[in-house]
């Protein structure tokens, strides 16, 4: 694996046309090894998708390398050692445990018509452990709060073992304690274990103090790159979200807060 500071993610002029439609437009993204890059941009931009693309969902040929390798010579079983994804809404089978779910991270290294090692079962009591979810490996993920199955998603992704994760909209649905408890756990994980971070984000502050570098997408384009003070800026947040707005000095980063128009 590279070391830090190396490219994870190397995006070069990425087309995505859905149904005839064009949804990303000469896309140019890079994500160094250890690094936190956070896409934002208004509804309909394009973020879920150059994720999709990033994690393999989408076709992209010649267009992405994760690791110094093309994404499409990538085989799904390859990938998925590398990437891991947690998606808004994850579809959860009915009836399905904690334990069960997670497990499903290990997938990639089961082989096929085979069933998981002691060595994947002991992996994912460790994660589980690491996510505070230890108690509650039994339980049917219906029956958690919206935090604590967010810990679980995040948890089947660590198990897979991944290096590289994708995150969208990590804190949709979740109040503000839970938004901080996933980001901060996010945070401490790639600070302890070099993982890198490719996230979307709605809240314009919570991503502004996470981020290392922000990448900015209108209508299928990159429109700004760079620092969160680079990027959250009261001209370009105008521009694109057409959103009357202050932004302010916060302790990791600025802080965009909504005003009335005058």
């Amino acid at each position: 694996m590279p070391a830090v500071g190396a490219p994870a993610v190397e995006v070069r002029g990425l087309h995505v046309a859905l149904g005839g439609t064009p949804i990303l437009t000469g896309v140019d993204l890079t994500v160094a090894v250890g690094e936190w890059v956070t896409v934002i941009g208004p509804n309909g931009a394009g973020k879920s998708t150059l994720l999709r693309a990033v994690g393999g969902l989408l076709p992209a040929p010649g267009a992405i390398t994760l690791f110094g390798t093309p994404s499409a010579a990538l085989r799904r079983r390859d990938r998925a050692r590398v990437v891991a994804t947690v998606a808004q809404s994850p579809v959860v089978p009915p009836g399905m445990s904690v334990l069960d779910y997670v497990l499903l991270g290990r997938t990639p290294y089961i082989p096929a018509l085979g069933r998981e090692s002691t060595a994947d079962i002991d992996a994912v009591h460790e994660v589980l452990g690491r996510l505070d979810l230890t108690g509650f490996h039994r339980r049917e993920l219906a029956t958690l709060s919206g935090g604590e199955r967010q810990r679980v998603f995040l948890a089947r992704a660590l198990a897979q073992g991944a290096t590289l994760l994708l995150l969208d909209e990590p804190t949709s649905a979740l109040d503000i304690g839970h938004q901080q408890d996933v980001l901060e756990l996010v945070d401490q994980l790639r600070r302890e274990h070099g993982l890198t971070v490719l996230a979307t984000m709605h809240d314009l502050s919570l991503a502004g103090e996470y981020a290392d570098r922000m990448v900015m997408l209108a209508a299928g384009q990159v429109v700004a790159a760079g620092t969160p003070p680079e990027v959250l800026t009261e001209e370009l947040l105008a521009t694109h979200y057409r959103a009357s707005v202050r932004v302010v000095p916060g302790t990791h980063g600025p802080l965009v807060v909504p005003v009335r128009p005058t």
